[in-house]
């Protein structure tokens, strides 16, 4: 299938190949779109220097040699020495046409690899809050993206499942029994589990056989193996399981038990992970704990920052752990890329822990490691979101009030569905625009929650591309015809349909992009362009009440690519598409 710029830069390529030698032919053409064309070549201003001659000599060096009459009905040099490219009707109509039969709609496939995906990372017995929804919806985003694209995407769930706290919350479940309403809370309201450990602890006293004391010795017997203690925590670790899949179903995300990779997975490789980096010269004693001192990682007055791979009481930390994933995600996953979508604050840790890695020959430098940076959700105060007493927003709270505002909208302008219609749609829409809304963001930026503006429809929202493709079903039922129907040849005579092909031809490379630069919000741009296309091209085209029988059948055909284009596209970032809005 054809992306009008990749081949607009082969075919620039191959002339300035043909004008200037074998040694230009993979020199960047520099295509961009273009105000006074559909595209634009600059490659001739980068080169005149280098060839040691005007840009417009230079580009009417490339026009002798260019061969792009089946693709341009106009091609012309302006300015100081663009190259203007304005591309065949017929040869638009007919790649447009092309996208029916074609069950991937122009998305290539590229040469698999092997992509740990690291995402989401909640906490046994912890509420899932709203800091996980970033980086559970853009890491699922960003799996179903790579794997349409040919590879294969290992989820990596890399859940808080080990460590001190367990001491605290084993003792716990032991006093209020293992069959107890308060052990279930584990599955319906975690925090009040954990808060009701804490609060014990905290208040415990010093005495051998209090709470605190027997939560400490029941760190070292977890930490030691003892079966019974494992036995418990299992029992917490499977009651977080139930929680954590009501979030993920509700939450419309692919993560399932089998992509989970505890802490715990890599606690019988971090003795090793210690002993391989001493062993080495990597890591030394410091102060008690065994440390790495990278160069380049410096603090205050520049002195060294360590990263603690073993603390001085013989502890482990998250270094450890993220050393032995590494380790396992190359050796044992074959990796070719590792990706994290963790929050920003970690990037230092990060970059720390793989300088180790790669020092320590555990991460060949074939293999790429990628931080996928995630920003803050904030309130309308401009600062972190948080309830009013300063807690963090529980995730199934804001999931539960999205779909709930949707319903009163749904109920408002569709009274005709029954009941069993309305709630099927407000959950479509209720979770569509909280997942899109951050997905319409760079990850790595700040975004205000805001729910009035989530769920409007229009805008760059959810619901209004939701509505865009629902439109679409709604012209063909409407016609009395099935989606599958529309076979026509395709024409694209009038602006608005020449506009809407050339947005259409562009997905393609659109979800290469996103692939290849970690970058979702780039297909929501994308997404919510191609909606714009589709209401400008209403307004002046219309399709069943089209003048003649040709233009309606190619009108429908036109707007049937659109359709499957929406659908998928809004399913990459794992948004739903309502049969009805």
């Amino acid at each position: 299938m054809a992306d009008p710029q990749e081949v607009l830069s082969r075919r620039v390529q191959s002339a300035l190949g043909a004008a200037f030698g074998p040694e230009f032919a993979d020199t960047d053409p520099v295509i961009r779109p273009s105000q006074f064309a559909d595209y634009q070549a600059n490659a001739a201003l980068a080169l005149a220097k280098r060839l040691g001659r005007k840009p417009r000599e230079v580009s009417a060096a490339i026009m002798e040699h260019l061969d792009v009459a089946d693709v341009c009905r106009d091609v012309e040099v302006s300015g100081p020495g663009f190259i203007n490219l304005t591309l065949r009707e017929d040869w638009i109509a007919g790649q447009t046409r092309r996208l029916l039969d074609d069950p991937r709609l122009g998305v290539p496939e590229q040469e698999r690899q092997n992509i740990p995906l690291d995402y989401s990372a909640p906490n046994v017995a912890k509420e899932m809050h709203v800091g996980h929804l970033r980086t559970t919806v853009v890491g699922d985003a960003l799996a179903r993206t790579l794997e349409f694209l040919g590879h294969n995407v290992i989820r990596q769930n890399h859940i808080g499942d080990w460590g001190t706290p367990f001491g605290m919350l084993i003792e716990h479940l032991l006093e209020v029994g293992e069959d107890s309403p308060e052990a279930d809370l584990v599955t319906t309201d975690p925090n009040a589990f954990y808060q009701a450990a804490r609060t014990k602890f905290d208040s415990s006293g010093p005495g051998p056989d209090d709470f605190a004391a027997r939560a400490r010795r029941r760190v070292v017997s977890l930490q030691s193996g003892d079966e019974e203690t494992l036995r418990l925590w299992r029992k917490l670790v499977g009651l977080s399981k139930v929680y954590f899949n009501k979030v993920y179903a509700k939450l419309g995300v692919t993560l399932t038990d089998e992509d989970l990779a505890g802490e715990s997975s890599y606690n019988a490789a971090l003795a090793d992970v210690c002993e391989e980096l001493e062993a080495k010269g990597i890591a030394e004693i410091s102060d008690g704990a065994l440390c790495v001192f990278l160069e380049g990682f410096t603090g205050r007055e520049d002195k060294p920052v360590p990263l603690i791979v073993r603390k001085s009481d013989g502890g482990y930390g998250y270094a450890t752990t993220d050393l032995a994933t590494v380790r396992h995600r190359v050796d044992d996953l074959k990796a070719d890329r590792i990706l994290y979508v963790v929050g920003a604050p970690q990037a230092m840790h990060f970059k720390m822990v793989w300088a180790t890695a790669r020092e320590a020959g555990w991460l060949p430098e074939g293999v790429e490691t990628v931080h996928v940076q995630i920003g803050n959700v904030l309130g309308s105060d401009g600062k972190i979101l948080r309830t009013r007493s300063g807690a963090p927003v529980r995730l199934m709270a804001l999931l539960d009030e999205a779909i709930e505002r949707a319903a009163a909208v749904v109920a408002q302008n569709r009274p005709d569905l029954d009941a069993e219609g309305q709630a099927e749609i407000a959950r479509q829409v209720g979770i569509g625009a909280v997942k899109y809304a951050d997905l319409s963001v760079a990850h790595d930026t700040e975004y205000t929650f805001d729910f009035d503006r989530m769920l409007a429809l229009t805008g760059n929202t959810g619901p209004y591309l939701q509505y865009a493709q629902a439109r679409i079903r709604s012209i063909f039922r409407k016609g009395g015809l099935e989606l599958s129907q529309a076979r026509g040849d395709i024409s694209v005579s009038e602006g608005a349909e020449r506009d809407l092909a050339l947005k259409l031809l562009e997905f393609g490379a659109v979800v290469a992009q996103v692939g290849d630069l970690l970058q979702p919000h780039r297909l929501s741009t994308y997404l919510f362009e191609l909606a714009q296309s589709l209401t400008a091209f209403y307004e002046h085209c219309p399709v069943l009440t089209a003048p003649n029988e040709a233009e309606r059948e190619s009108r429908l055909a036109l707007v049937a690519v659109a359709f499957r284009v929406l659908v998928q596209g809004l399913d990459l970032l794992g948004v739903e598409a309502p049969e009805h809005m």
